[in-house]
């Protein structure tokens, strides 16, 4: 397993260049599963409305050593039918990444953006399952534009530190 999600890019670093930039998966695994289903069997069967269903996601990075850093997609989500909870799933699906000669500047971008994309669809078939598994229609997640999330998170803090730089 440790060639999957193999990304490599640039040449082999002979001739005096430098040397290529590569991102290897070496394993992936749930972290922490939750599913609660607070008024099955109620809510099996026809329902007079769709569901809303709520969704959240959140990327955590933690160095490991000084190539290797454990990337954890967090993703909650829930469906509600007329304010009534149907299911609540919380997923960390985690996976351990060795990146190598990757420019200081780029670092950030491919931990939030090219390691969560590379473990995504796996994430998302564990809540497809569990959703299945709890009685439900699966839960297919749309793709997720990691590199918005980013964006929209950088522009947060940003706002957040011209914030705390203002007088009262």
């Amino acid at each position: 397993m440790s060639d999957q999600g193999s990304i490599n890019t640039g040449n082999a670093g002979n001739g005096g260049e430098p040397p290529t930039a590569q991102l290897r998966v070496l394993t992936q695994y749930v972290k922490d599963i939750s599913f609660e289903n607070p008024n099955a069997p109620q809510m099996f069967g026809p329902l007079e409305e769709q569901p809303q269903i709520g969704l959240r996601v959140d990327v955590g990075v933690k160095r490991m050593n000084d190539n290797d850093y454990e990337v954890t997609l967090k993703i909650s989500a829930d469906a509600k039918v007329k304010d009534k909870p149907m299911f609540l799933v919380e997923l960390e699906y985690a996976g351990l990444f060795r990146l190598t000669n990757i420019p200081e500047k780029d670092l950030e971008a491919v931990l939030v953006v090219e390691c969560p994309r590379q473990i995504f669809p796996f994430a998302r078939r564990v809540l497809a399952d569990v959703t299945r598994d709890g009685g439900y229609p699966p839960l297919m997640i749309d793709p997720i534009d990691f590199v918005n999330l980013y964006q929209q998170r950088r522009e947060q803090m940003a706002q957040e530190v011209a914030e705390t730089k203002q007088p009262n």
